[in-house]
């Protein structure tokens, strides 16, 4: 028996990445999946290997008309929501603050937080007359701390959050729960584009990433699509009833703190520095 039988999700930028690990996750667990992208190729590809309990949609999330059209195809489907997956992003427009265009700046906040905005809306009207729902919004370590990621992209994670924690208030007295994922960096295409690599070449770049991020963290080894996939599961399963207006950070514990081998090594510099330890000891 899996833990989404009889459910349904809708997954935005399901196509690939963590959506994908998510779709492909939740229909093992007995889901019916509506994976929405605007990456037409992958997005069939994966539903007509997932099978009968799939479909796709193209979606563009930063329109209202299009979020709107999917969360109500799933439901005309299935006849219930129970599961929205806010997923869908990009890492946006980077560099100084002072180079960004105005436009690239309104592109990023209009995928990253107003396709959020759109997809808890929407859900929201459906969930609050079902009594019943969870609404997960994909945010990030950079919406926590900063340093983890460019101007915008963490700003717009910033207010996923606030906005998760904000609407969640509202419709816990509907029985609908509102959380959110915080991943820390993880070997996806949109992370290696991020870096700064064409569409083409940042598929391939999947491999060499999760070698450069094994040691970027306290755990050793790089965050994947599946960690933040079972994550998404716990909340959209009744595991985690009782949870809403949160942020689960998946991180490896990258912002809990400086990983203990360094702070052995700071304070074995500290103490060579004071005069403590005899130079021949520092290490």
């Amino acid at each position: 028996m899996g833990k989404l039988d009889g459910r349904t999700a809708v997954i935005t930028g399901g196509a690939s990445g963590i959506g994908a690990a998510a779709a492909r996750l939740f229909v093992r667990e007995g889901c019916t999946v509506l994976i929405a992208d605007i990456q037409d190729d992958k997005g069939q590809r994966l539903a007509g290997e997932l099978g009968a309990n799939t479909a796709y949609l193209h979606t563009d999330v930063s329109q209202e008309a299009a979020v709107k059209a999917a969360l109500e195809t799933a439901l005309a489907k299935c006849g219930r929501l129970d599961c929205v997956f806010n997923n869908a992003g990009f890492g946006g427009v980077a560099g100084p603050i002072a180079d960004i265009p105005l436009e690239a700046y309104e592109r990023t906040m209009a995928v990253l937080l107003r396709g959020v905005f759109l997809g808890i809306k929407h859900a929201a009207e459906i969930m609050q007359r079902q009594r019943s729902g969870s609404i997960i919004n994909t945010a990030s370590v950079a919406g926590l701390q900063a340093g983890y990621g460019p101007h915008v992209y963490s700003a717009a994670k910033a207010a996923v959050i606030q906005l998760t924690r904000s609407v969640a208030m509202e419709l816990a007295e509907s029985g609908v729960r509102v959380n959110c994922i915080c991943p820390g960096p993880v070997a996806t295409p949109i992370f290696a584009g991020a870096a700064g690599l064409s569409a083409e070449t940042a598929d391939d770049a999947v491999e060499t990433l999760r070698r450069v991020l094994a040691n970027y963290q306290p755990i050793r080894r790089a965050g994947l699509p599946e960690d933040v996939a079972q994550a998404a599961l716990w909340l959209a399963s009744d595991d985690s009833s009782f949870v809403t207006g949160q942020s689960l950070t998946v991180d490896g514990g990258l912002t809990a703190g400086q990983p203990w081998s360094l702070q052995q090594k700071h304070s074995r510099l500290l103490r060579l520095a004071l005069g403590a330890e005899p130079e021949g000891d520092a290490k």
